[in-house]
C-alpha cells in the first residue's frame, strides 16, 4: 500500500488513491472515488463515490464530499465545510443520478463552514472566507465572502489580498509575482 489509511477508516472498493495520500480517523472512500498523490484527508471525512480529487488536496475535518464534485490539484477544504449536489432535496423524492456538478480549481481555498451550492465552480486560487454560502460561479483569484457571497477582492496564489494600482497592477506581498486586472479578470503576469 502506498498511502495511508487510519486503522478506523473505511475504504471501499474500486478506490484510486495516490501514494503518499493519508486518510484518518473514522474517514470513509467510498467505490469509485479517485484521490490523487499526497492529499490529506482529516478526521471524519466523506467522500462519495466518483468523487475525484487531484494531488495534493487537503481537506480538514467533518467534510463530506458529495458525488458530483472534483476538485483539481492543490485545493484546501476548510473545517466542516459543504457541498450539496442536488437544488431541490426531498426525503419522499429519489434524485440518485441528477446531481448537479461542482468543480473546484487548481489552487482554491474555502474556508471553514462554508457552504458551496451545487453547479457552482470555484475558480483558480479563488479564496472562499469562512462561513460564506457560495450561490454563483466564482471567478478566478476573487475573494469571496458572506451569505449569499459576495466579491469583496482578489487573492494572489499565495493566500495575500491583492490591492491594484490604476493601471491594474498588483503585486503579491509574499511571492513579489505581479497580477494584473483587465475587464474585471485577474491573470497572473509571467
Amino acid at each position: 500500500m502506498t498511502y495511508f489509511a487510519h486503522k478506523t477508516a473505511v475504504i471501499d472498493e474500486n478506490c484510486k488513491i495516490g501514494k503518499g495520500t493519508k486518510i484518518w480517523h473514522f474517514s470513509h472512500v467510498m467505490s469509485n472515488s479517485i484521490l490523487g498523490e499526497n492529499c490529506n484527508l482529516g478526521q471524519n471525512v466523506v467522500v462519495s463515490p466518483e468523487v475525484v480529487l487531484g494531488n495534493n488536496v487537503k481537506v480538514q475535518n467533518n467534510v463530506s464530499i458529495y458525488t458530483g464534485v472534483i476538485c483539481e490539484d492543490d485545493v484546501f477544504l476548510g473545517p466542516s465545510m459543504v457541498f450539496t449536489n442536488v437544488t431541490n432535496p426531498r426525503s419522499g423524492v429519489i434524485r440518485r443520478g441528477q446531481y448537479s456538478k461542482t468543480t473546484v480549481k487548481k489552487g482554491a481555498s474555502i474556508g471553514a463552514n462554508s457552504t458551496i451550492v451545487c453547479g457552482n465552480n470555484i475558480g483558480e486560487y479563488a479564496f472562499i472566507g469562512a462561513g460564506s454560502v457560495v450561490t454563483k460561479d466564482v471567478p478566478a483569484y476573487a475573494l469571496l465572502v458572506g451569505n449569499p457571497a459576495r466579491q469583496i477582492g482578489w487573492m494572489s496564489e499565495y493566500g495575500h489580498r491583492l490591492e491594484f494600482d490604476n493601471f491594474g497592477i498588483a503585486f503579491c506581498s509574499e511571492s513579489g509575482e505581479e497580477y494584473q486586472l483587465k475587464d474585471n479578470k485577474v491573470i497572473k503576469v509571467k
